[in-house]
This record gives structure tokens, sequence and C-alpha cells, in this order.
């Protein structure tokens, strides 16, 4: 497995067995996908998909059935290979007795940093994150964008090559999240590798670079942002009051049209193709009706999701 990926996953399948009935549930079903070193990643999928599943592998809380997991180009299996890693999980739990300061020196002894490093450590990572104030507040007092802040500190404590952040703005004022993002955005650059698992569906086009989908443990996509979000056409709009738009030229722009529709005294046509657009133009210029606009449009990172994991 070459180290020039931060994490691969090979066939991977893990099958949870009831022990009634012996019913089976495949979480994941032979995943393979790799992440290159310093990119911004989004693992996606549906309440389901395995997305969990894939993390605890990763983190081997979990045993695989089947296949393996690499970081670095190690097995992930091996102690040595989750030493890089940085991890904030969903929903977790600091005993609210610690300050911000004792809770980032606690988990930085238990990543082996010695207490000269961790004291350097510690006011760098408060004032990343916003927090420089509040190293000697006790957490019980910190809110819960500030609870996600300093778990994010804490995950960066011994400075990972891979940070893995499982729904970090989840429950997140907008405030919060946008904080989290500039975190996040001072990391590009500097080598670490951001595995990000979210429902956050423009979070995640705002930040990741790639993306894999999962839908019923199985990968339905993987690819670049940007190349998956390419051009999906064209949306023409022109007036429909103060001139109401002819029912004539109406259907002719609809007869080509990908769909269309009515808001605010403007009607609006979306066209698959630049030609459709300009013919479409052309209509307007023979029926003398003004055009109001012409603009490209984009594929959303929502709407390649829902195609995705609906078949569409």
């Amino acid at each position: 497995m070459a180290e020039s990926y931060a994490v691969e996953a090979r066939d991977l399948v893990k099958i949870y067995r009831s022990s009634f009935g012996g019913r089976e549930v495949r979480a994941l079903d032979g995943v393979s996908f790799q992440v290159p070193a310093g990119t911004t990643f989004g693992l996606l999928g549906p309440n389901g998909a395995g997305k969990t599943t894939f993390v605890k592998s990763l983190l081997a809380s979990v045993r695989p059935t089947a296949g393996s997991t690499w970081v670095f180009g190690r097995d992930s299996r091996e102690t040595e290979a989750r030493r890089p890693i940085g991890y904030l999980p969903e929903n977790h739990r600091f005993p609210t007795y610690f300050t911000g300061a004792g809770m980032l020196d606690l988990y930085g002894s238990l990543s082996g940093m010695d207490s000269a490093a961790r004291k350097r450590r510690i006011p760098e990572l408060l004032e990343l994150v916003g927090l420089k104030d509040w190293g000697s507040v006790r957490l019980g007092k910190y809110s819960k964008g500030m609870l996600q802040r300093v778990g994010l500190a804490q995950a960066l404590m011994h400075q990972p090559r891979l940070l893995i952040l499982d729904e970090p703005t989840d429950g997140v004022d907008p405030v919060g999240r946008i904080e989290i993002r500039r975190i996040l955005q001072r990391l590009e650059g500097t080598g670490v590798t951001v595995f990000l698992n979210s429902h956050q569906l423009g979070e995640v086009e705002m930040y990741c670079s790639k993306v894999a989908i999962l839908h019923k443990g199985k990968v339905a996509l993987t690819g670049n942002v940007r190349e998956l979000t390419t051009d999906k056409g064209y949306r023409l709009t022109v007036p429909n009051e103060g001139p109401a738009l002819p029912e004539t030229l109406r259907t002719r722009l609809e007869s080509s049209a990908a769909n269309a529709g009515h808001r605010n005294g403007v009607a609006s046509f979306q066209f698959p193709t630049r030609e459709a657009a300009n013919e479409a133009i052309d209509a307007c210029r023979e029926a003398r009706h003004p055009v109001e606009g012409l603009e490209p449009t984009r594929s959303t990172l929502e709407e390649i999701f829902i195609r995705t994991v609906e078949g569409k």
C-alpha cells in the first residue's frame, strides 16, 4: 500500500450478525477507495450507509469481516499505524470538571507527548480555535460550539498527519460552523489530511476537494468535487409582467427547456446546453420580448448526492 495515500480501503466488508434468528446486516459490502495524502476528503451517505462503521474499522475499534484499511501505507490494525491520527468523534463527551487546558494536557499525555511539548502546544491550539481566554475555565461552562472547537484542539494536540472528524458541526449554530470552517481552512497547505464524515453537504462542498458517497454499504460514487459539480446548463430569465410573456413564446421555450418556473414577475427556463440557450434567446428576439438574464448553472453536491442515493 502506497504511503502517498493517507487512507486506503481494499474490498472492506463488515457483517453484523444477530443472535436472534441469525439475521445478517452487511454494513460494508466491498468498499474500496483511496484518499491521497494532504487531501480534504468528505465521506457522505444517508443514515445506515456504513460511514460510521468505516471510520470504526479504520480506527480498529471494529474488526472487519473481510478486506483491510491502511493509513499511510500501514495496516490500520497496527498500533503504530494509528499514531498519526487525530480523531474527533460525533457526540463526544469530555469530563466537565476539567478546564480546557487541563483536558488538552490529559489527551496530550495519552498521546505520548512529554510535559514540555504539551505546555508549548496547548496555548497554540487554544489560540487557533479561538479559546485563548478560556483555557482556565471548566468545560461545564462551554457552549456547544466551544466544546466542538476544544474537541478539535484535542484532535490536533499531537500534530497528526491525518485528522478524522465525525460530524464536527452537528448541532452547532451558524457562527460556530463558520469558526470551525475557518480553523480547518488554516490547515490547508500544512500537509494534514482531513477526513470529514458529515451530513452537512454544503459544508463539505465548500471545504472538501474529494468525496466518496456510500449507499447501502457500497461505494456509490467517488470523485473530485469540482468535477462532480460541473456545469449542468444555462438559466434564461425573461420578464413575465410588464410586458407579459406571450403564450406562443412560453410554449416554444418550454419545449426545449429541462424545466421552467415563474417567480416575482420573472419566468426562468433551464437549458441543458449553450446551443439550446442561444436558440431560446433567438426566439425571444424574434418575438421582440426582452431578456432579463442568462447565466451558467452548476449542480450542487446536494443534487449529486440525491441523484446518487435515489438512483435518479
